[in-house]
């Protein structure tokens, strides 16, 4: 997850990393009229989100003509989130999938968008990330760290808990190692919710969970179908404690040198497919959940309201709760 970084060796050792991954890869951009992006994402190519990542694609190219092409890069190939928005900063010709707890060290307000319990399934927290409240934090973002948001309407589900025991109340969690994204919010709910929060990359999990260096994890049923963590976890709790919402960030200075025709196209068919791809998500739950079962795995419904309780300070803790006010007025 995203931390503020102690130092400028630190931020120039990583942008001067990712300048020599990317002309490596030959990803950086050409002097010809073609335009690329070049998109990362965590995620597997079965996910719904990879999906969705290539209709955008195709579309962008076919209204484009070809003068702007995307390539996607799943399972993390230009590194790890943080790295490719430090690219990003750079001005390279890059996007990542990313939630806002990842902004929300350039950017506070982000940072409620991964907060617990905050709205219910798509439609809820589609409205936040399409209103005027939302576009505020979009252009106080690319003021502050140069990032330009393209869309935040890619919708991965809610998140449950994946452990090796049954978990029916907060207090089952006590002593309980359990990974989550590094940012504060995502932190401080694990907390909250009772269990030991453990920061790590989503492609060390599976060997954290089976050399037993965690005891559990969190995670939306697509990411852990395509990761196959019912293969080092045997019960899955319908906590729903986030609702996880991520949306496409790329280059505020590589986006403000396309022509105001590219600019368009961009946003417009990257809207449109977190759209698809978030409908695929919702459309996606039910099989995946019948996949687990057919593994293996318990799936167990839980009653929500001890999680919900026990998270409520959360938003207080981390100087949310006057915004969050102003998001639930959004919702209603």
């Amino acid at each position: 997850m995203v931390k503020a970084e102690g130092s400028t060796f630190s931020r120039r050792g990583t942008v001067a990393l990712a300048a020599a991954t990317l002309a490596f890869l030959g990803l950086t951009a050409t002097a010809s009229a073609q335009h690329q992006l070049n998109i990362n994402t965590a995620l597997s190519t079965e996910d719904p989100i990879y999906k969705g990542l290539e209709r955008m694609r195709d579309k962008v190219a076919e209204r484009s003509k070809g003068t702007l092409t995307i390539r996607i890069f799943p399972g993390s190939q230009l590194g790890k989130d943080e790295d490719v928005l430090e690219q990003a900063r750079a001005g390279a010709n890059v996007a990542v999938v990313v939630d806002g707890g990842r902004l929300a060290v350039f950017v506070k307000e982000f940072g409620i968008l991964s907060a617990p319990y905050l709205a219910s399934g798509f439609d809820g927290i589609r409205k936040v990330v399409t209103s005027p409240l939302f576009a505020e934090w979009e252009a106080k973002l690319k003021a502050t760290s140069g990032h330009q948001i393209l869309s935040f309407n890619w919708w991965q589900g809610d998140r449950h808990l994946l452990t090796n025991k049954p978990i029916k109340v907060p207090a089952d969690l006590a002593g309980i190692r359990m990974r989550t994204p590094g940012a504060p919010v995502w932190m401080e709910t694990i907390r909250a919710m009772g269990a030991t929060p453990t920061a790590m990359g989503w492609g060390e999990v599976y060997p954290a969970l089976q050399q037993k260096v965690i005891d559990a994890a969190e995670a939306q049923h697509p990411a852990t179908h395509g990761a196959r963590l019912y293969e080092v976890t045997k019960h899955l709790t319908k906590t729903s404690h986030f609702n996880l919402i991520t949306g496409i960030v790329t280059s505020g200075a590589w986006f403000d040198k396309l022509p105001a025709d590219l600019q368009k196209i961009l946003r417009e068919e990257s809207l449109a497919a977190g759209d698809f791809a978030s409908r695929a998500t919702e459309e996606s739950l039910a099989k995946f959940e019948a996949d687990f079962k057919a593994k293996g795995m318990t799936v167990a419904e839980v009653d929500r309201a001890p999680f919900i309780a026990a998270t409520k300070g959360v938003y207080d803790k981390l100087g949310y709760g006057e915004l969050r006010t102003k998001v639930e007025a959004l919702l209603k």
